[in-house]
């Protein structure tokens, strides 16, 4: 019997549309989110992703520059820069490669001058740096000995180091540079940014090892500007050669000696005895350093005393026949004396300047307004700056004051009372020779002279030479800074240090000068800072030097004899006094 089959039951569909919908809606969400970010990562922020890609990828490395030469005016090298390079390491590599032979790491040690296990102690104690200095400016012989060693991780990098051919001679005007070529004293300093050049840089792309796989960029490097200074190193080397000299010779604490040429301004000399070595940085301490004849100031003494008989001259109190009368050499100002050591008796202004005088110049201060006469200072350059430029440059010190006692007037006038540097007296003598024209100084080589301001007449000025000529002639105070051949005029100074409450026993002794007279070429000062023993006058100590530097610079510069004939004494008549000539 058949029987009928049934046919199964039809399976029920398991599509559910809302479901379908909701994973479609969120899978585009999604896709547009994703396209979203990309789109915002590619137009709308692109530099980022690329910024991380060149931080892991992109080296730029800086080659150095020269920094410009420093010559005196004839082209000799005052200061070079020469080739040297840097040790460094880098100790995650160490750290990766392990030390291996030690006696090569010792060897490393050694030939840097380095203590061994304080070096390896700083190699290993950040195994995750990157870069250390193990010694700066070696020489190429000592760099070329560390890239033997082929130790792993240590490597070499070019740099450049100064050089002073002219030694201790020129050191404390050129100055020296830091470890990082910057200048750190000196025309080095001054002029810094001048002589510094502009580094070059070459940027690379390095992949994961390090290999440079392309040169992206190159900058060219500016080399620095080389600096010709007003300096002539032939007279230089004599001015120090006296300088040194000196201070065995009268066991001084120091001796400062500048010179310039008086018809532009220009500084021919600057040196300083003691010096130290620049290419010697064991050397450098501060006192060495130290440019004296623009940093320390000093009572002129009576090497101010020309500018006194000038101003009367300018001032109308005075000519050349006037008579002063100084007694028998004292004078009585208050409760106070004013001293001459050599009795002038009834002087006219030669024979005030010849003898020193310091009731002469007294009596001259004391007929004109004291405004007048510290004006006139101010004119030549007293306690003004000098315009060389050059930092650390002192002003001294300039009295100011609303009311003067007759004896404060008169002190100074022969150069007690104020302070001026080296660099400032030898501009005020640059004035007198030039004739009353005041001309700012310069240690750097001039293209043209400058035109200067008229501070006293012609006419004045000549007459005033003539009578400082006279102070190196027979019964002057300057014998000893005669120059054979040549017509001199020279104002000699000694001056008593202040100390604490007054006057202490310490002097210090100078001289002050032109030649030749009958056409200024040269200015010429020279210092004695505290002397030792029974020879502190400015005629004994420094006249002799002021002599020899004058004669050598006259000869290298081949300046024509202009002597008159006139005989020459060598005894000094200067003497002990508080307001000594």
């Amino acid at each position: 019997m058949n029987q009928k089959r049934t046919p199964p039951p039809a399976k029920q569909s398991t599509f559910i549309r809302w479901r379908f919908y909701l994973v479609c809606v969120g899978m585009l969400l999604a896709f547009s989110a994703l396209v979203g970010r990309a789109a915002y990562i590619q137009v709308v922020e692109p530099g980022q992703l690329r910024k991380e890609g060149d931080l892991r990828s992109l080296r730029t490395k800086e080659i150095p520059t020269a920094r410009g030469i420093i010559s005196d005016r004839n082209g000799e090298q005052l200061a070079i820069s020469v080739p040297v390079q840097a040790v460094w390491a880098d100790p995650k590599r160490i750290a990766e490669k392990g030390l291996g032979d030690i006696n090569r790491w010792h060897a490393l040690a050694d030939v840097l001058a380095l203590d061994r296990e304080e070096m390896l102690t700083r190699i290993t104690a950040n195994p995750k740096r990157r870069f250390i200095y193990l010694q700066r400016q070696v020489s190429p012989a000592m760099a070329n000995y560390v890239s033997n060693l082929k130790l792993p991780g240590i490597g070499l990098q070019n740099e450049s180091r100064r050089y002073y051919p002219s030694g201790e001679v020129s050191s404390q005007l050129i100055g020296v540079t830091g470890i990082d070529g910057r200048g750190l004293e000196g025309v080095e300093r001054s002029y810094d940014s001048w002589l510094t050049g502009e580094a070059g840089t070459r940027t690379v792309r390095k992949d994961r090892y390090g290999r440079v796989v392309e040169n992206i960029s190159d900058k060219e490097r500016q080399p620095g500007n080389p600096l010709q200074l007003s300096i002539d190193q032939r007279i230089q080397a004599v001015a120090y050669r006296a300088a040194k000299q000196a201070v065995a010779d009268h066991q001084a604490t120091s001796v400062s000696v500048i010179m310039t040429d008086v018809t532009s301004g220009e500084v021919l000399a600057m040196v300083n005895s003691p010096s130290y070595n620049p290419n010697n940085r064991n050397e450098l301490q501060s006192f060495r350093m130290r440019n004296r004849t623009i940093t320390d100031a000093m009572e002129p003494g009576s090497s101010v005393k020309p500018f006194v008989v000038l101003a009367a001259l300018e001032a109308g109190i005075a000519d050349e026949h006037t008579k002063i009368d100084t007694g028998n050499g004292i004078m009585q100002i208050g409760g106070s004396r004013v001293r001459d050591v050599s009795k002038a008796g009834v002087a006219d202004l030669r024979r005030i300047l010849q003898k020193s005088s310091n009731i002469g110049v007294t009596k001259l201060s004391l007929d004109m307004p004291i405004q007048e006469l510290l004006g006139f200072y101010n004119a030549v350059g007293l306690g003004e700056s000098s315009g060389i430029d050059l930092i650390g440059e002192s002003q001294g010190i300039f009295p100011y004051r609303t009311r003067w006692s007759d004896f404060e007037r008169a002190t100074i006038s022969f150069g007690y009372g104020l302070s001026v540097t080296p660099v400032q007296l030898v501009r005020a003598y640059t004035t007198l020779g030039g004739v009353g024209v005041a001309r700012p100084l310069s240690v750097i080589k001039l293209d043209e002279k400058p035109e200067g301001v008229r501070v006293a007449s012609e006419a004045n000025t000549l007459k005033l030479l003539d009578m400082l000529e006279s102070v190196t002639q027979r019964g002057g105070s300057a014998t000893r800074a005669a120059v054979p051949g040549y017509r001199v005029g020279a104002k000699t100074g000694t001056s008593v240090k202040a100390v604490s409450g007054g006057y202490g026993d310490e002097y210090v002794a100078l001289t002050a000068g032109l030649a030749p007279i009958s056409s200024p070429r040269l200015a010429l000062v020279v210092v004695v800072n505290e002397p030792q023993g029974d020879q502190y006058y400015g005629g004994l100590v420094a006249a002799p030097i002021f002599a020899e530097v004058m004669k050598s610079a006259l000869q290298i510069l081949n300046v024509p004899p202009d002597d008159n004939g006139n005989g020459i004494n060598i005894v000094t008549t200067e003497g002990r006094s508080h307001a000594d000539s």
